[in-house]
């Protein structure tokens, strides 16, 4: 199965995107399809061997619309621009010609200048409504036209017939020598038809503007290094030079100087810096980098000189990745959107009924069939299905492109639905509550004349040779401090228990309590402290140097920083957390503890992880799972919303679906926040469209409504639907 994206041109309400999706699905070989109404795009899985882009484009242009370009990003970037440009003409030019049409209708204007048996001003009416209707609407009715040879109704079918029976109607009055013209009316009505779609195009921008933004933040060139052996050293002229951002490739060497932006994705081999990565993260803190750390394209550099390898360039950068998924996001539908496109796809059918029923009704009740002609076009003209059509997609729209600026990137519509209703989040403990990787928390001196930091320089000189993870905690924790450490002689690891060896001459042994208790060495003056070590979860080795104990460390997987913030933001929405480990129990339950979370599983195996969301979904609970490594992927499937950590693997990743860019647990809240108010702008924009239409309808049928304040209302039914959308961008947790 293939998969292709293109725009469509020509869609005006929520009918037409349903008509093209169904005529999609219906072709032999096509096994899905998605129209969306508010970016004008059409997304179709496919077997190439049944069918072809190019028969998928010949159904869409057989209904009557325009396929436009298989690049669905810049073909609605570019179709969007030329469909601004010319609704404000349309729209700004038949308020133009339309106004003195009213003005001389409603204000009873004669030029006392008779033409015929007409005066001047009657006639300007008629030429004035002609030209905006027949002109300036030309386009609803060859719509109408191509509708009616598909014996098919959309919206411009509703907006032709309105306004040309208002037009037709007073031509007919004016040959017969009446006085009754309603010549201004189907004037005003197109040219308030046209300013509503002007704007509901200029609110649609406002509301896919994410997208954009995230393309125009990557960097467009690169100063890449002409010898990729060279050091900050040689920085002549003719060191480096530039080249498109497209021309880098894996491996070449960059150097980025400080205010610029990482040009592609890679590592820094050269010089420290803080990068602002506030456009992935949401986060304004700059983040230090050293050599060894990683870079992402499109951040910015603060404040020092680094040389970087490329590791990811084009289509495979973190950008793109980002692009990628929020523009699928906003391509996609919610379930809920399911009954307005139900609704939306008879809707028209059922307004020409109502109106041929307000017709009739009329004559019977007055005798008069021309009595029923302006209630009929009301109820064509307010009956508009483009409210309906965009109340799902632009709030999606904006909601994930909310999400994407703040480090929060939502694959699909329907992942916003099911975040609203989640009842318990349970959190893998490694590497998203916590750090994923041991520290030292505690340094202990046994004896006077040894200081904390002489018991750290000393271990951290034995571990020098170790490969053990602990080891390195211990290394890098001497790092931090700038201490000076002597290099390890006569090392030895001895399994299960330490290490061994010569630092500064002396004998050192650095392990575990039975590693000191076979060798003799007494540390019982520091038992006590040792098991309230133990009871923080936290690993207590031993350091004794001439047979002599003289310290001990602690080493342990620390909380991230705001894990406590993340479990209580989730308190405060009456969401209770689960923190799931492979730990044991007495470790599970010291973090649970510092977090404030009860209910703790330890001892889990991976395969188990599937498992305990599976039995809490059994309890009747919507789940959220959140986790960041390849053990994790079968419970973000499993659960109901799985929240993958950005920094973790991409399997997680790949099954999660909400990724978050850095592991900052609060975003979790943030996200499940983000949903909710989503979905609820979502239910109220389907409110007030099935409101809207459900009260007006009959008003406009029994006479009580202008057909001109009818079209006002029309117009402003939609871009209300997308300015309420809009809303969601001042969303906070």
């Amino acid at each position: 199965m293939e998969t292709i994206t293109f725009t469509i041109g020509g869609m005006h309400c929520a009918s037409c995107s349903i008509k093209n999706e169904r005529a999609l699905k219906k072709m032999i070989g096509v096994s899905d399809a998605v129209v969306n109404f508010a970016t004008h795009s059409a997304t179709v899985t496919y077997d190439s061997a049944l069918v072809t882009p190019e028969q998928l484009y010949g159904t869409v242009i057989k209904n009557g619309y325009k396929v436009l370009s298989e690049d669905s990003l810049q073909a609605h970037k570019d179709h969007a621009k030329h469909e601004l440009n010319t609704s404000m003409k349309k729209a700004f030019g038949a308020l133009a010609v339309a106004l003195p049409a009213l003005v001389l209708a409603m204000g009873g204007i004669s030029f006392s200048v008779p033409i015929g048996p007409y005066d001047a001003s009657i006639w300007l009416q008629m030429i004035f409504g002609s030209v905006v209707i027949l002109g300036f609407g030309w386009e609803f009715h060859t719509g109408m036209v191509q509708q009616t040879r598909m014996r098919s109704a959309n919206m411009d079918t509703l907006i032709s017939l309105g306004t040309l029976a208002a037009l037709l109607y007073s031509m007919w009055v004016f040959v017969a020598g009446g006085t009754e013209f309603y010549f201004e009316t189907g004037a005003i009505i197109t040219a308030f038809i046209l300013l509503g779609r002007y704007f509901e195009a200029k609110s649609r921008g406002q509301a896919g503007e994410a997208i954009e933004k995230l393309v125009k933040m990557g960097a467009k060139t690169a100063r890449r290094v002409r010898d990729q052996g060279s050091g900050f050293s040689d920085q002549g002229a003719d060191a480096y030079e530039d080249v498109a951002i497209e021309d880098v490739k894996v491996g070449d060497m960059l150097f980025v100087k400080p205010g610029e932006k990482i040009p592609v994705d890679g590592i820094v081999i050269q010089g420290e810096t803080s990068i602002d990565e506030s456009m992935f993260t949401g986060e304004s803190m700059p983040v230090s980098k050293k050599e060894g750390d990683s870079l992402f394209g499109a951040t910015v550099n603060i404040n020092g000189a680094i040389r970087m390898r490329a590791i990811h360039v084009g289509a495979q950068t973190a950008l793109a990745h980002i692009v990628k998924m929020v523009t699928e996001a906003q391509l996609s539908k919610a379930p809920i959107q399911r009954l307005a496109d139900s609704i939306a796809g008879i809707f028209v059918p059922i307004v020409l009924g109502i109106a041929v029923i307000t017709l009739i009704g009329w004559f019977i009740a007055t005798g008069s069939l021309l009595a029923g002609v302006i209630p009929a076009v009301a109820v064509l003209v307010i009956a508009c299905p483009c409210a309906l059509g965009l109340a799902t997609p632009t709030a999606i729209m904006v909601g994930t492109g909310t999400g994407a600026r703040r480090g929060i990137l939502i694959k699909n519509g329907e992942a916003l639905e099911k975040g609203r209703s989640i009842d318990v989040v349970l959190f893998d403990k490694t590497g998203t509550l916590t750090e994923g990787k041991p520290k030292v928390t505690d340094i202990i001196s046994a004896v006077a004349d040894v200081s904390e930091d002489d018991v750290l320089r000393i271990a951290a000189g034995i571990e020098k040779s170790s490969e053990h993870p602990l080891a390195q905690a211990v290394v890098n924790a001497a790092k931090e401090k700038q201490l000076i450490v002597t290099n390890v002689s006569s090392f030895e690891n001895i399994s299960g228990m330490g290490v061994r060896g010569s630092v500064d001459g002396k004998a050192v042994l650095l392990g575990n309590a039975r590693l000191m208790h076979d060798e003799g060495i007494d540390w019982s003056t520091m038992g006590v402290t040792k098991e309230q070590l133990e009871e923080d979860a936290k690993t207590v080795v031993m350091l004794a140097r001439d047979h002599v104990f003289i310290g001990m460390l602690a080493i342990a997987d620390t909380l991230k920083q705001d894990a406590l913030q993340a479990i209580e933001l989730l308190r405060t929405r009456g969401i209770s957390s689960i923190m799931i480990t492979g730990d044991n129990k007495r470790t599970g339950e010291a973090i649970g503890k510092k977090l404030g979370i009860t209910t703790v599983y330890s001892e889990v195996l991976p395969q188990e992880k599937g498992e305990k969301v599976k039995a809490l979904q059994g309890e009747g609970k919507r789940v959220a799972f959140v986790g960041d490594g390849i053990n994790d992927a079968p419970a973000l499937v499993q659960a109901d919303l799985g929240i993958a950590i950005g920094t973790g693997t991409d399997i997680a990743i790949e099954a999660g679906n909400v990724v978050l860019v850095k592991g900052n647990p609060t975003k979790v809240a943030e996200t499940l926040v983000l949903s909710s108010a989503t979905f609820r702008v979502i239910k109220q924009n389907l409110f007030w469209a099935f409101f809207y239409n459900v009260a007006a309808i009959p008003l406009a049928a029994l006479g009580l409504l202008n057909p001109i304040i009818a079209a006002g209302a029309m117009a402003f039914s939609s871009v209300s639907v997308v300015l309420n959308s809009l809303r969601l961008k001042r969303i906070r947790s």
